[in-house]
């Protein structure tokens, strides 16, 4: 079987092309490294630096290379860019995926796995949030990956092709090897932004409102490691390869945790005091989202093996201490 895993240069999708090599797969990777890194690539994989937006470039490769599935990471995914730059994120997320659609089609490829985004549901109607529960993004980025999934349900229904998507919540930590990690730029998730603190890069971490419904007034998330969400893709592809119907599952550990929280086990982690200060709410931040990840454990028996956010963010802070610019050579 070889698999395609578009935007195999990037955080998750690195992370889940070394799962794939470890269990003898044949791995190909498509990224425009606009957001990926090369130094993330597994020396295992077959390289294609190429945007998923170039119908040429797509239709070439699925003639080389021998497509089984296609697993999908090629996406613009901050929250605040996509509400001041909406079109970038219509453009890259929302026209690349018609693209590859349409060669896939033309190719006939018929197996997807979709990275899709716990940002679909908007501001949740009930925690945990389950897949059947209102969608109301309150951003571009969340309203992209919406219709991306619409998109590969009409195109399923016209042209045989099955797909899964899968919408997480937080992802984090770092492979235990140690040789790939978290590493964007501009930084917006908590757990890297707050070890730049131990790290030397930052100061202080910044805590966006702490008036909110929760136990100590600060937001809570559901964290889940990378790799567990590198298997939950593989087993995906297994699913769709199995003949399973096209499907969309959560994938969450089903534990909330305030920002407060995460500070915490982040000192303890790394034994550094990490000052936080009190700043403004931002705006179309839900208090709390948790997920409901039992369907996704009893259709494709995903089981995540990560639970304990002390040693999630430990994984993190091996790979951060040792890379403090990412994979940047400072």
């Amino acid at each position: 079987m070889t698999v395609l895993v578009l935007g195999g240069a990037g955080y998750i999708g690195s992370h889940t092309v070394y799962e794939l090599i470890e269990k003898g797969e044949d791995v190909v990777i498509a990224d425009s490294l606009q957001t990926g890194h090369i130094e993330a690539v597994h020396p295992k994989a077959r390289f294609y630096k190429g945007d998923i937006r170039d119908i040429d470039f797509l239709d070439e490769l699925f003639k080389k290379e021998k497509i089984d599935s296609v697993i999908h990471f090629a996406a613009n995914s901050l929250v605040g860019e996509s509400m001041t730059d909406p079109l970038k994120y219509y453009d890259n997320n929302l026209y690349g995926t018609m693209v590859l659609l349409k060669s896939m089609v033309k190719n006939g490829i018929d197996k997807i796995v979709f990275s899709s985004t716990a940002a679909t549901y908007g501001e949740p109607e009930n925690i945990p949030i389950l897949e059947s529960d209102r969608k109301e993004p309150t951003n571009t980025y969340g309203e992209t990956k919406l219709a991306m999934e619409k998109m590969m349900k009409w195109v399923s229904k016209a042209h045989d092709l099955r797909f899964v998507s899968l919408r997480y919540f937080n992802a984090c930590g770092a492979h235990k090897s140690g040789k790939i990690g978290e590493a964007h730029e501009p930084e917006t998730h908590l757990i890297p932004l707050i070890l730049q603190v131990p790290n030397g890069r930052r100061e202080q971490i910044n805590i966006f409102g702490d008036d909110y419904d929760t136990p100590d007034g600060t937001c809570i998330r559901d964290y889940i490691h990378v790799t567990d969400l590198a298997q939950a893709h593989i087993l995906a592809v297994k699913y769709l390869q199995n003949g399973g119907e096209s499907d969309i599952f959560n994938l969450g550990n089903g534990v909330g945790f305030s920002v407060k929280e995460v500070i915490d086990k982040a000192r303890k982690v790394t034994g550094h005091p990490i000052p936080a200060v009190i700043s403004p709410r931002r705006a179309g931040d839900p208090a709390q989202l948790v997920a409901s990840s039992e369907k996704a454990k009893q259709i494709l028996g995903w089981k995540p093996e990560h639970y304990d956010l002390e040693k999630i963010i430990a994984s993190a802070w091996n790979w951060h201490k040792n890379h403090p610019f990412g994979f940047a050579k400072k």
